[in-house]
């Protein structure tokens, strides 16, 4: 468990930040962008969360929440090897925690009718939060694969990034009366 009894420590002030091996990484790095987009995504859920009435959506987004602070440890896990195995001092994410974002798209979806035309970011306030959520968590993979161009990142970290994204739409749809409140795209409606 972590125990935080002091919250600066100025070891920042050179520009650089301390990863979990103990070496320090500039913070104008694509792995500290990443790590830093990640944080960003989950603080739009977390706002998401204090507009969702629902309390098995608010459970499923906590959820995605700590799963999110388990990426965060990932990405700031080296592996020059690539080697992304789990163990007691190293956090990974897990092909567990993709199959069950996985599983969560599938059992909103259900419920759902299959969509006819593009949806706008919008609707319920709840709904448009998630959306933000879910672009936030976009910038979030597009950071990722810029440090995957750069050095090994688990691939499951990056698949549950991706799906992550598509939990956060059909769960808008689900805040919008279930896709019934969705404001539809209108191709070229103001031309």
């Amino acid at each position: 468990m972590v125990k935080l009894t002091k919250i600066y420590t100025r070891t920042g002030d050179d520009g650089t930040t301390g990863l979990v091996d103990g070496s320090r990484c500039p913070k104008y790095s694509a792995r500290i962008a990443a790590i830093g987009e990640v944080d960003e995504a989950n603080s739009a859920i977390g706002s998401a969360i204090c507009a969702v009435q629902d309390r098995a959506l608010r459970d499923v987004l906590t959820r995605v929440q700590n799963d999110l602070f388990d990426l965060g440890a990932d990405l700031a896990t080296p592996s020059e090897d690539g080697d992304f195995e789990p163990s007691e001092m190293v956090l990974r994410v897990v092909a567990s925690q993709v199959e069950w974002i996985e599983n969560q798209i599938d059992a909103f979806n259900e419920r759902l009718e299959p969509l006819t035309s593009f949806v706008l970011p919008g609707g319920s306030e709840a709904a448009a939060r998630v959306h933000v959520a879910r672009a936030t968590t976009r910038s979030a993979e597009r950071a990722l694969a810029a440090m995957a161009a750069e050095t090994p990142v688990n691939p499951l970290a990056t698949s549950y990034v991706n799906r992550l994204s598509d939990l956060l739409f059909v769960m808008a749809r689900v805040l919008n009366d279930d896709g019934k409140a969705d404001a539809k795209w209108v191709p070229g409606a103001n031309r």
